[in-house]
């Protein structure tokens, strides 16, 4: 695997379209923006807490301030060396509480006591964000009847469910996924206020959020989201 310094000289990445690189080499961090192609998309990272390498899509990247407090850097834009932590509460915590940062940085920062709850507190605000944006494209669907039809003729890559909706609606949605042989997954990790705040409506229940380049996108996001919390309520797991 070819290895490739960007323009800051501090950061290395583990490019995995370049053939020549050994793979246990060490790999940090660059200051670009989410990935745009394919060999972007390739980057992997090391977890500073166990030290595997992984792909970006599974891990976050943190940064030091100017006044050396770590700060999530979800979107992956804030200048400086990054810190890379798998995507889970416990890795989190423990590169918080354990001096990982400072290790890896070779450098004494501070690392909040509640940064795992930063992280989950951004990642629901960019999923709501993103679910805003998927309706301005025309890539989400809501109401009832409108995902309903759309689950049945399998376009659907997630059932949005509000947390406190109403078991009857979310069942018969999940029967028309089953029956189109292409269910979509579950999210139920947003009350109704939330997902009508994120999209301007009122009483939003039930929304569809289409298979497609967005969806794909989207997912990365509420896929690190679970490792934080729960992506549905634990009363659902017992629904038949």
């Amino acid at each position: 695997m070819g290895r490739r310094d960007k323009p800051g000289g501090d950061d290395l990445i583990l490019d995995l379209s370049k053939p020549n690189r050994h793979p246990t080499e060490p790999a940090t961090t660059d200051t670009a923006p989410s990935p745009t192609t394919h060999a972007e998309a390739s980057r992997q990272r090391r977890d500073l807490v166990s030290g595997q390498v992984m792909d970006e899509a599974r891990l976050v990247r943190f940064v030091a301030g100017p006044d050396g407090t770590v700060v999530p850097d979800l979107a992956r834009k804030l200048p400086g060396r990054g810190l890379w932590v798998a995507a889970d509460r416990v890795s989190v915590e423990t590169a918080a509480r354990k001096g990982g940062f400072s290790r890896a940085a070779k450098a004494k920062l501070s690392a909040p006591p509640d940064l795992a709850d930063q992280v989950e507190s951004l990642l629901k605000s960019r999923i709501l964000h993103g679910i805003g944006l998927a309706r301005r494209a025309g890539e989400l669907i809501s109401g009832f009847e409108g995902v309903s039809t759309a689950i049945s003729a399998g376009k659907v890559a997630w059932l949005i469910e509000a947390s406190d909706g109403a078991e009857d609606g979310r069942r018969k949605l999940l029967q028309a996924g089953r029956r189109s042989g292409d269910p979509p997954r579950l999210l139920g990790a947003f009350d109704s206020q939330e997902l009508s705040l994120a999209l301007g409506l009122g009483n939003v229940i039930h929304l569809a959020f289409l298979a497609g380049r967005g969806a794909k996108s989207w997912t990365i996001d509420v896929e690190r989201l679970s490792g934080f919390r729960p992506l549905l309520p634990e009363s659902w797991r017992e629904e038949p």
